[in-house]
């Protein structure tokens, strides 16, 4: 359905650091750099991420989020345990989510500029 998504954010060094580390788990990492962008991908950018006077304002309760698809549970572990470790924010541990379906496991963290990312497997 979607090329890429593109968010914008206060301090590209500061989200260079947390997204290389909090991605690289699920096999995602910097396509692209410039002076004033980033884009991550496996193969092709699918996340652009550029510096923004005014990004958007962090709200919990507006439902926006960022799911990335992850290999393994065992890779949903290391995106939760990388991206706390980065200077993210904890918002759900990894776990099976049985509201969401049997085999949905996943794992919640929000970002330095107030977005919060799922890492999400299906399989077992």
């Amino acid at each position: 359905m979607f090329d890429h998504v593109s968010i914008g954010v206060r301090d590209l060094a500061k989200a260079k650091s947390f997204y290389d580390a909090a991605l690289l788990p699920l096999g995602y990492r910097c396509l692209h750099e410039s002076a004033g962008s980033l884009g991550y991908g496996r193969e092709a950018v699918g996340l652009w991420i550029s510096v923004s006077e005014h990004p958007v304002e962090p709200d919990m309760r507006s439902g926006l989020h960022l799911c990335f698809v992850a290999p393994t549970r065992d890779s949903v572990n290391a995106f939760y345990a990388k991206a706390c470790s980065a200077g993210g924010a904890d918002n759900g541990a990894p776990g099976l989510r049985a509201d969401y379906g049997p085999n949905y496991y996943a794992a919640y963290v929000v970002d330095a500029d107030g977005y919060r990312l799922e890492a999400y497997c299906g399989g077992e």
